[in-house]
């Protein structure tokens, strides 16, 4: 494979497709604020800057060539100045492949191969190749072309996999709480169109929600949460439909999506923490779902920075799946985890009252209609504070340092010491009264940053305790 091949054609269609979504409400204003004869003009502008970006695309994907060549991935682009990369097989820690509905309608996929550097965006990207084209460059990559490598697939082991059922699928949807992520979109939406919509449409619809009543308001957030959570699940099953986690060797591959199928693959060297996590709909009825932070990588072949190796499974099948699919990090049997001390309590019950006072004092100067709703508030941060620090704790063992903490949702991390980059403790004034301290933890993450872990107000021997550990001090 060492002649020079380019990209898909379909490649200049997406490029034109994402240079109109970045554009689009900069056009628009202009069709609605404009008439007549500068209209004409205007659209004559806009029709002469699209002839120019297609061109620019075309050439652009004329001139972006790839091959195989001495171990190496050798990508040349540009238009003006020729740009040369060079990518040895050795430093390629993952290559996954992507396809959206059109990649699948088109038969092609989307390579993003990383290295051990990382970086904001993959190492190389290859937006569209042929799909068996695209199969055949990652096993390419994969291996290297050492006389001592052979390969004997019938002598292979049977590779251990898993795939969430449709039921599991569902309770993920239903219990994610992904209605946040939705409630996000479309603030971001909705401030695009505050640009479009005039003024005095907005200042209406601001002075009817002032004088509606309490109970309408509330009839109306229900339904507003209803539609949300509606739209958080069918988000879930989209993103994580056919999820399965196979395991090759020192790899994890992991392959989901509905609409847009990605594979992802995970080394299992660059595994830094296991994680579990369980949000407050998901803890009591036992559900949790296992992530890993990944070293290196980029944005792009993240889960908000993590990798979720399963969506969702019950507590107690947790180790009975890290110990096919990550046995480094399987306990033989649970261990309990030392708890805050009890004098601990009033520093994150007055940490989660905060706020809620704070947004109490402004309703109460503000809108005094809606006091009330201030009251529920500091009760469920009341409420969230005592459950913040009955969720803290830790457990050494061995090379092992297991943490839990709370943010909204509780979170087990279990991470090797010789994975640790750095360790910190520090005490306030008050916390040498009640003889606490707080520690933080920190390990690589994605674009080589940190991932920093803390556990607050633990007792002072505790916490001095780990720092030994850490430090390979033994009395």
């Amino acid at each position: 494979m060492s002649e020079q091949k380019r990209l898909h054609p379909a490649v200049i269609l997406f490029d034109i497709w994402k240079v109109l979504k970045e554009f689009l409400f900069f056009i628009i204003p202009g069709f609605v604020i404009l008439s007549g004869k500068v209209l004409v003009y205007y659209l004559l502008i806009l029709l002469g800057c699209f002839i120019i970006i297609i061109i620019f695309i075309t050439i652009s994907w004329y001139r972006y060539t790839y091959r195989i060549e001495k171990d190496e991935l050798r990508i040349e682009q540009g238009i003006f100045v020729r740009n040369k990369r060079y990518i040895s097989k050795h430093r390629i820690q993952s290559i996954d492949l992507t396809q959206s509905v059109l990649h699948r309608v088109l038969n092609v996929v989307k390579i993003e191969i990383q290295t051990a550097g990382g970086g904001k965006g993959a190492e190389a990207l290859l937006q569209a190749v042929p799909k068996q084209e695209g199969e055949r460059l990652r096993n390419d990559l994969k291996h290297f072309s050492e006389p001592s490598i052979k390969s004997f697939e019938h002598e292979r082991p049977s590779r251990p996999s898993e795939k969430i059922s449709n039921k599991r699928l569902w309770i993920a949807g239903s219990t994610s709480g992904g209605f946040g992520a939705v409630l996000a979109v479309l603030a971001v939406v909705f401030s695009k169109l505050e640009q479009i919509i005039p003024v005095e449409i907005v200042n209406n619809i601001v002075e009817w929600i002032m004088r509606t009543s309490i109970v309408l308001m509330s009839g109306f957030i229900l339904i507003l949460l209803f539609i949300l959570w509606v739209l958080g699940v069918m988000g879930t099953v989209i993103k994580y439909g056919n999820f399965t986690i196979t395991k090759d060797d020192d790899e994890l591959l992991i392959t989901r999506g509905l609409l847009e199928k990605k594979q992802l693959t995970i080394p299992l060297r660059r595994i830094q923490a296991i994680g579990m996590k369980e949000n407050l709909v998901r803890q009591p009825l036992g559900y949790v779902s296992v992530f890993a932070k990944v070293a290196g990588g980029s944005l792009e072949s993240g889960e908000d920075f993590s990798t979720v190796l399963f969506p969702i499974m019950k507590r107690s099948e947790v180790e009975r799946f890290l110990q096919i699919f990550v046995p480094t990090h399987a306990e033989v049997e649970e261990r309990p985890l030392l708890k805050l001390p009890k004098r601990a309590r009033k520093y994150y019950l007055f940490r989660s009252m905060l706020p809620a006072l704070a947004i109490m004092a402004g309703l109460l100067y503000a809108i005094p209609d809606y006091f009330g709703l201030s009251i529920v508030l500091v009760v469920c941060s009341i409420f969230f504070g005592s459950l913040q620090h009955q969720d803290g704790g830790f457990c050494l063992h061995g090379e092992r340092l297991t943490i839990r903490y709370r943010t909204f949702s509780k979170v087990t991390m279990r991470i090797h010491r010789k994975r640790i980059q750095a360790f910190e403790m520090k005490q306030h004034k008050l916390q040498r009264l009640d003889n606490l301290a707080t520690i933080k933890v920190s390990i690589i993450g994605m674009l080589g940053s940190g991932n920093h872990y803390t556990i607050k107000e633990l007792d002072d021997e505790e916490a001095r305790s780990i720092a030994e550990w850490y430090s390979f001090q033994t009395e």
